[in-house]
């Protein structure tokens, strides 16, 4: 994102979300112009009393958009900060902010969770870290608390976790913890439900719990007691038994890392992390580039996977496709899920080769095609097709598909 777009990233920047049929004022269409263009506008456009505080925000911010292509943010009347930005003696993003304001990188935290929707803010905060290097916000305790954990934000920080020392290293741990448990809350049902054992409608069930509850079983058993109105009066409540699996799976996680696969190492991580307090389960987690890292012995603490992860680098899928096959000790009952955005920097033809003998061999293989920070998926189709001609299923699943899925081969 470019200076330019500072104050539009979703929402406008007092909060509202734009409408096609808005209709804007002159004066609100100026107000709008001089937060987006900033002290770049300053002979032309005043800034209003009441935008003083995002004014301030975005500057602090976005300005370091400027000062990276050479220009010099100058000091304008009265030492506001206003001139143009090659002009004027000062130089510095501190200088030019008005006296009594806390210009650290804390203040401004606090001063823009306070002014801007939780949207616009959780970009901001990405940019931060990911575009102008304002890593000391994880060096701060307060600064810490004060952070809205996201997704995207977690994303961010992994990708520039190579150039934190040790005390914001320690700062981006904390992060990645809450988002990763709070991506494991909303996503440890789902798996617990679809890979803990299938539904057996044959057999009631004694455990009268919600996933267990049977609808269909119910109304037939309830169909004597419906009044003149079409009411029915339920009385009996049916719940299913589920079949538990005698035997174990072997899951295989074959993960890519190279620089933009980020989104869905993040997501790739935690499943291997629920995999592994699932019974019945044997987990394997590779990481690779182009090379294979064993991170099996990780892959019950997403978080540490996360943080020894190196993002980055090329990318040699059938490289990793044979490691996986060497693995193999039971085609029968093993799943190998390759997630990747499938642009093969090694052997093509090699790699389709290996897909289609293990998938000959009976191992049930899945290609889970990359998704972007929109959960968008973005992938190499062409590749795609030929390992799905080879017997490999490609998709591109959301986790809680994942977790559908698996829990319907597992059965």
């Amino acid at each position: 994102m470019s200076a330019i777009d500072r104050a539009a990233p979703g929402p406008d920047v007092a909060g509202r979300s734009p409408s096609v049929s808005d209709e804007v004022s002159d004066d609100e269409a100026a107000r709008r112009w001089r937060l987006v263009l900033g002290r770049y506008a300053a002979d032309e456009l005043q800034v209003g009393q009441q935008d003083q505080g995002l004014e301030r925000s975005l500057r602090y911010l976005y300005d370091r958009e400027y000062t990276a292509r050479g220009h010099r943010v100058g000091r304008g009347p009265g030492g506001s900060g206003e001139g143009g930005g090659r002009s004027g003696g000062g130089a510095g993003l501190g200088g030019s902010q008005p006296h009594g304001v806390d210009v650290t990188a804390l203040g401004w935290l606090n001063e823009a969770g306070s002014l801007f929707p939780r949207e616009t803010f959780e970009r901001m905060q990405v940019d931060a870290v990911s575009r102008y290097g304002l890593t000391e916000l994880l060096q701060d305790e307060t600064a810490l608390e004060t952070l809205e954990p996201s997704r995207e934000l977690a994303v961010a920080m992994l990708q520039v976790r190579g150039a934190l020392n040790e005390q914001a290293a320690s700062g981006l741990r904390r992060i990645i913890k809450r988002v990763v448990d709070d991506i494991v809350r909303r996503l440890r049902p789902r798996f617990t439900t679809a890979v803990n054992g299938r539904i057996d409608r044959s057999r009631r069930s004694m455990h009268r719990v919600a996933r267990n509850f049977d609808w269909k079983r119910t109304l037939r058993a309830n169909l004597g007691r419906v009044d003149a109105e079409g009411r029915m009066t339920v009385q009996d409540v049916r719940f299913s038994a589920r079949s538990k699996r005698t035997l174990t799976w072997d899951v295989i996680l074959l993960v890519d890392q190279s620089g933009s696969m980020a989104p869905s190492l993040l997501y790739s991580a935690v499943c291997a992390g629920i995999l592994s307090g699932l019974p019945g389960i044997n987990v394997q987690l590779y990481l690779f580039d182009t090379s294979v890292v064993d991170m099996s012995h990780l892959a019950a603490d997403p978080v540490e996977v996360l943080m020894t992860a190196q993002l980055g680098g090329g990318t040699d899928i059938a490289r990793a496709v044979r490691h996986a096959e060497q693995q193999v000790r039971n085609p029968s009952r093993t799943v190998v899920a390759l997630v990747s955005d499938f642009y093969e920097g090694g052997s093509v033809s090699n790699l389709l080769t290996t897909v289609r003998r293990m998938a000959s061999s009976g191992v049930t293989m899945l290609g889970l095609a990359a998704l972007d920070e929109a959960a968008e998926p973005v992938y190499d189709q062409g590749t795609a097709r030929h390992l799905a001609e080879c017997g490999m299923e490609v998709a591109a699943l959301t986790p809680e598909r994942f977790a559908e899925w698996l829990g319907e081969v597992l059965s």
